[in-house]
């Protein structure tokens, strides 16, 4: 059954009309005429089974109740800027995993130091969307870009690339609540030495070096895991 993310506002009562956002994607795309049910989910963890009627243009709740899908653990990706359509993959694939939230950060070695309102938005959008296609009933937050030390939160782990035998791999943590990833030129040794003086824990993935767009994905699958909420 098609599910979409509306404005909870929009979804309100025991009928009401076909929220403007979804009425071209319903309507036109997917031509679903009366008597077709769709699943209106809030993207704060409710859902409302719904009929189309009178033309199409009024939805009925059949039903209501929280939506399934999403992990008990709740994690967040500090993730630093990356370079040309890199955040749209962290975001897209993290949110398919189960990420809860995706917080930006400019480092020292990023290439791409700002990020306009648009791909912001952008993100967003597609963070609402992979929400849907996954069903699961959060939409992530995708917050704007701050500096490192935003990061610096005690408990979180720094995943190191460069990490030697004397540091501990990821998968050997409990699942932290959040994981900082660098950008394509990792981190600086001031940025890891002030993530320790933080109480931030360096880890590492593995002998391989992954390309920095990877790291978020198998970093949230090594975490879920761990945490009962994925394979």
């Amino acid at each position: 059954m098609n599910r979409f993310v509306v404005d909870p506002a929009e979804m309100a009562g025991s009928s009401f009309p076909l929220p403007a956002l979804i009425a071209h994607q319903v309507t036109r795309v997917l031509r679903l005429r009366d008597g077709d049910e769709i699943i209106l989910l809030d993207g704060l963890g409710s859902e409302a089974r719904c009929r189309l009627s009178a033309n199409a243009t009024v939805l009925e709740v059949l039903e209501r109740g929280r939506s399934g899908g999403e992990p008990h653990h709740r994690l967040s990706i500090w993730q630093a800027l990356l370079k040309g359509d890199g955040l749209e993959r962290v975001v897209q694939q993290g949110t398919e995993l189960g990420v809860a939230s995706f917080r930006l950060i400019v480092t020292e070695r990023c290439v791409a130091r700002q990020l306009s309102e648009r791909r912001l938005d952008r993100l967003r959008a597609i963070a609402r969307e992979a929400t849907e296609q996954s069903e699961r009933g959060i939409v992530p937050t995708v917050e704007a870009p701050l500096g490192f030390e935003a990061a610096l939160q005690r408990g979180a782990v720094l995943l190191f690339e460069r990490a030697g035998s004397e540091l501990p791999r990821l998968g050997q943590l409990d699942p932290p609540p959040g994981v900082i990833i660098g950008p394509e030129g990792g981190f600086t040794p001031g940025e890891l030495v002030a993530a320790e003086a933080a109480g931030v824990t360096l880890a590492g993935l593995g002998p391989r070096i992954l390309r920095a767009e990877s790291v978020a994905l198998a970093a949230a699958a090594v975490i879920l895991s761990r945490s009962g909420d994925f394979a």
